[in-house]
């Protein structure tokens, strides 16, 4: 009975989470005019939603679990593709701050401060 009890606190936290994620997904479209999205696995801490605006713009958001990430998408109705790439990736717009973090990264690159 307690097992029961504790899977059904669990179920409901991973479903007000989802909630939460699909309202943050759906603010998002909203702002730039749509939004496709991916979920990349990354371990133990979860699954990460990247972004894509129909502007370009781009942004993630964590969730603790692929079924939660998976159940967010559905939730805010944004399309899902399989992978990054193509022309879905082709859609990110990326400014100088962008170019000049990543050339930062790199070894003798600018630094962004």
């Amino acid at each position: 009975m307690a097992d029961t009890q504790v899977d059904e606190k669990q179920a409901a936290k991973a479903a007000r989470r989802a909630d939460k994620l699909a309202r943050q997904i759906g603010s998002f479209a909203k702002e730039h005019g749509g939004a496709e999205g991916q979920i990349a696995y990354i371990g133990q801490r979860g699954a990460r939603i990247v972004l894509v605006g129909e502007d370009g713009g781009w942004g993630d958001l964590v969730a603790p679990s692929h079924a939660v990430a998976k159940s967010a998408v559905e939730k805010s109705g944004i399309t899902v593709h399989e992978d990054f790439d193509g022309e879905f990736a082709a859609k990110v717009k990326t400014g100088p701050y962008e170019w000049t973090r990543m050339a930062g990264i790199q070894l003798g690159g600018p630094k962004n401060r």
